[in-house]
């Protein structure tokens, strides 16, 4: 042990947080330790994203508040990672020069010599690789939750949407191969793990790099054969690759939860041609129907972007029109903003700010009187409750706890005594809101975990992060694919 305490800080999408739970298994491999709640810690990781608005400012922000708290610690270190990052490279120490180290999206192993070499040649430490070094999950990791695991299945993405700068940052798609992933997947239900997601920038593409066609409809029947584990979900597909193989596999795995998020982006066509998105609003709605047809109690979720250059208010009113006609629980809306790097940021017809804002407020306006309906159709419905923690931030005032349904839904429940996060609850729904549903009687039954013991007793699943299928010294260990299970269809 080296004595040191370490803190990382999150921001962006479900990637950067897998990502922050490798981090912190590397720092733990190193000899840190997490620094204790409302201590300044040794060395503070900022694991940064470059998609969400201002995030510039953010990172700049955080750094200006750390410069003081570093200036009272002698020896204490900053490192920024992540894609922004990745894009600013030695920007970030001309601009913020008491950052010590600065890594990338592809050398994300590299942290605790770069702190070392930082500390021993007292000179920040700029470390930034064009191409994936070691695939992430053969990293340690520390987890954060001691029921529900992220499992990345890919990272990279060969798409070339014309808003998104990922594929930049993050580089090609690259695929783990199954037996890595469902060694994985073991790992984590050994220690209690009821729940995973398999996490891709676009996981329906799993299998493209070693030209598997039906890979990850595979994969999901296989991840759900695992003994001990209740619930799989994968985020995020694209519609271009979504298939019917997909759909039945998610219908016929009895673990595989009835819930989809499937990024619409735009309803109009012309915007949808413009974006590069490789799908039209008809396609995008037959997967709708489909995945209905196959599984009428599925939620669907999805992101939507207003104000993409060049959008007419009859670009918008399609968009609008879909939103009606799919009926999703829930959105994640967004107003265009421009990003360097992106074809976009180029394009004629950048749309007014008092444009798009009044766009998005008519968006969310529709959106938020479907869900509500949605979720009100629910009362009186009997739903199997993942306990959660902190999810509900006036639980405690209200006397509730929090769980997440099947199909991902947000419960706030009756709290009695003996339930702790990682239990399975059944419960029925008596109140419905926009964003969260409400079940205020009796638990009709409560089943205690060894999730839940694990969360009582403030564990968390670790996993060593085997270098399956990676280079290394000498001969590597055979370790067999589970070809019956994922084989090609």
């Amino acid at each position: 042990m080296n004595g040191k305490t370490y803190l990382v800080r999150t921001y962006g999408c479900q990637m950067n947080v897998h990502d922050s739970e490798r981090l912190s298994g590397l720092l733990e491999s190193a000899g840190y330790t997490a620094a204790p709640d409302g201590t300044d810690a040794d060395v503070v990781v900022l694991n940064t994203c470059a998609v969400r608005e201002n995030a510039d400012n953010r990172l700049y922000g955080n750094l200006g508040h750390l410069r003081p708290v570093k200036d009272a610690r002698p020896g204490m270190q900053i490192a920024v990672g992540g894609c922004l990052a990745q894009k600013d490279r030695g920007e970030i120490v001309k601009r913020a020069p008491w950052v010590d180290v600065v890594f990338g999206t592809h050398n994300v192993g590299s942290l605790p010599v770069l702190l070392e070499r930082a500390r021993h040649n007292a000179e920040a430490q700029v470390e930034i690789v064009e191409s994936l070094e070691v695939f992430p999950s053969t990293l340690p990791a520390k987890r954060d939750s001691a029921y529900s695991g992220w499992v990345s299945i890919s990272v990279g993405c060969n798409n070339t949407c014309t808003f998104c700068i990922v594929p930049a940052l993050r580089g090609k798609e690259k695929d783990r191969r199954p037996g890595e992933i469902l060694a994985e997947v073991q790992a984590l239900v050994d220690q209690g793990v009821l729940e995973v997601t398999l996490l891709g920038q676009n996981v329906n593409a799993y299998g493209v790099e070693f030209r598997e066609r039906g890979a990850f409809a595979d994969l999901l029947r296989a991840t759900g054969r695992i003994e001990g584990l209740e619930r799989v979900r994968f985020t995020s597909p694209h519609p271009r690759e979504f298939t019917d193989d997909v759909i039945a596999a998610m219908a016929e795995t009895p673990v595989v939860c009835h819930q989809l998020h499937m990024p619409l982006q735009s309803g109009s066509d012309d915007v949808l041609r413009r974006m590069r998105r490789g799908y039209r609003q008809d396609r995008y709605l037959g997967i709708i129907d489909r995945v209905r047809a196959a599984m009428p109690d599925a939620a669907i979720t999805t992101d939507i972007i207003v104000g993409f250059p060049g959008e007419t208010e009859a670009d918008f009113q399609q968009t609008l029109d879909v939103v009606r006609q799919a009926r999703f629980s829930s959105a994640f809306t967004f107003q265009y903003s421009k990003r360097p790097g992106t074809p976009a940021a180029e394009m004629d017809g950048q749309l007014p700010k008092e444009v798009v804002q009044e766009r998005y407020l008519r968006l969310t306006a529709l959106q938020e009187e479907i869900s509500w309906a949605e979720n009100r159709a629910l009362v009186g419905r009997p739903v199997e409750l993942l306990v959660a923690a902190g999810e509900g931030s006036k639980d405690a005032a209200r006397g509730r706890l929090s769980g997440r349904a099947r199909d991902g839904r947000l419960v706030h429940f009756t709290a009695l005594d003996g339930v702790r996060a990682g239990d399975v609850v059944e419960t029925v729904v008596t109140a419905a809101k926009p964003h969260f549903l409400v079940a205020d009687g009796e638990l009709v039954s409560h089943r205690r975990t060894r999730a839940g013991d694990a969360s009582e007793a403030g564990t968390r699943p670790t996993t060593p992060g085997v270098l399956l299928g990676m280079p290394q010294i000498g001969l590597p260990p055979v370790v067999p694919d589970p070809a019956p299970a994922c084989a090609p269809a």
